[in-house]
């Protein structure tokens, strides 16, 4: 991979579901703000919707997966197909110790957490893609995690934790876009928002005793761990980053962070 002149910025971003490519609203936000970023070399992403471990990565150039149903079928027709990973895939299991092997999946490809924003963010699907697997929701872990992908940045690699800020989904009543936040989603909402603003990383990690609106706003914490693989691959965790987007999309927090 060539050595790109500059770091990459990591994000955390919210992922919604397939109709989020037919929102004008949310789909433009993710679109202008990939289009202020420097164009990225490759692209690791690590989405809510494959939790697994060992760490292991998906394999490039394999068909989408379609983990969703009830959608029009239109969903189900979309591609996504980016070039050839393998020198990602190398340069990912080079910053791994030999006590975290990074297991390479032989046929399994993009989720829709992995897909559908970048479908929005890069439709050209020029770029080299990989998804790396959820291999655990503890904080420390993940931070450590993201900290060893750090040096890809530096690589022009952009690494993305893909959820969603909160995810009460058996909790919602009212599942239009435009739908009312519930208190529990605003409350939690708030206190991230805080506490991403102040690098309060501490705090972010200990949600599930500090946070208002849990448990609804989290059942299963699967869209909220991937924040920690971003926080763990910034310059400094502890430094504010930039929250890009904020509001509410089916009443879930689509708030999402872009740090250097």
């Amino acid at each position: 991979m060539e050595t790109y002149d500059g770091r990459m910025p990591a994000l955390y971003i919210g992922h919604g579901a397939p109709p989020l490519l037919d929102d004008p609203i949310w789909s433009g936000q993710l679109a202008a703000w990939a289009q202020d970023l420097p164009r990225p070399k490759a692209i690791l992403i690590v989405s809510a919707h494959w939790e697994s471990a060992p760490v292991s990565l998906s394999a490039s150039g394999a068909e989408l997966v379609y983990d969703f149903g009830g959608f029009d079928p239109k969903y189900y027709r979309m591609t996504y197909r980016t070039p050839d990973a393998t020198a990602l895939a190398e340069r990912i299991a080079a910053t791994m110790p030999d006590t975290e092997p990074v297991h390479q999946h032989v046929s399994r490809g993009l989720d829709h957490g992995a897909w559908v924003p970048l479908r929005i963010m890069y439709p050209e699907a020029d770029i080299p893609v990989l998804q790396m697997s959820l291999p655990t929701h503890d904080p420390e872990r993940l931070l450590r995690l993201g900290e060893r992908l750090r040096p890809l940045r530096d690589e022009g690699v952009l690494i993305i934790g893909s959820g969603f800020l909160t995810h009460g989904l058996p909790f919602l009543r009212d599942f239009r876009i435009e739908a009312d936040a519930p208190g529990w989603s605003r409350d939690f909402d708030a206190w991230a928002a805080e506490a991403l603003s102040a690098g309060d990383v501490d705090t972010l990690a200990a949600y599930s005793t500090k946070a208002p609106g849990m448990p609804y706003a989290h059942p299963t914490v699967e869209h909220y761990s991937p924040l920690f693989v971003t926080l763990g691959a910034a310059t400094d965790p502890g430094t504010p980053g930039l929250q890009v987007i904020d509001g509410f999309w089916m009443g879930l927090s689509k708030r999402s962070l872009q740090v250097a």
